[in-house]
C-alpha cells in the first residue's frame, strides 16, 4: 500500500509569543515623544503659574484694601509689572483707554477724576476690585488699542 503524502505533514505549531521587551524603534519614538510632550506641558504650566503670580498677589491684596486710591495704585503697579513703566505713566485719557482695555472695565473720565478728589471715591471700590480680577497680564494688541 502506498502511504498518503498527508501523513508526512506535521502538526501546525503556533509561533512563540513575541516579547514586548525590547521595544521596537517606533515604540521608542512614541515613548520619547510622549515624555517630551509631558515635559513641555509641565514647563509651560510652571512658567504660566510664575508669570501670573503678581496678578494673584494683587487679587489677594485687593480683598484687604478698602481705599479706592490704593486699589487704583494696585492697578497701576500691575500695569507697570506686566507692560512696563511707559504704559503705567500715560496721561489720564490714555490711561483710561489702557485700563478699559486691560481690565475689561468701563471707567469714565469722571470716575478716574474722582479718585483724586478730597471727598474720595469709595463707590469705585467694587469696580476697581473687579478690574483687578479681570486684568489681562498678557495682551499683544495693547499698542494697537492706544495707537502708540
Amino acid at each position: 500500500m502506498q502511504s498518503s503524502p498527508l501523513d508526512a505533514l506535521h502538526d501546525v505549531l503556533p509561533p512563540e509569543q513575541v516579547s514586548w521587551w525590547p521595544l521596537s524603534p517606533i515604540a521608542w519614538l512614541i515613548v520619547v515623544a510622549v515624555l517630551l510632550l509631558l515635559g513641555l506641558t509641565a514647563w509651560w504650566l510652571i512658567r504660566r503659574y510664575r508669570f501670573t503670580a503678581a496678578k494673584r498677589e494683587a487679587i489677594k491684596a485687593s480683598t484687604q484694601l478698602d481705599n479706592a486710591l490704593a486699589l487704583h495704585t494696585l492697578l497701576k503697579r500691575l500695569t507697570k509689572h506686566y507692560y512696563g513703566i511707559h504704559y503705567a505713566s500715560q496721561s489720564q485719557a490714555q490711561w483710561q483707554k489702557i485700563l478699559n482695555h486691560l481690565a475689561k472695565a468701563d471707567f469714565s473720565h469722571n470716575e478716574l477724576q474722582q479718585l483724586y478728589s478730597p471727598s474720595g471715591a469709595e463707590c469705585l471700590n467694587a469696580k476697581l476690585k473687579l478690574a483687578i480680577k479681570h486684568f489681562k497680564p498678557h495682551d499683544k494688541r495693547l499698542k494697537e488699542v492706544l495707537d502708540v
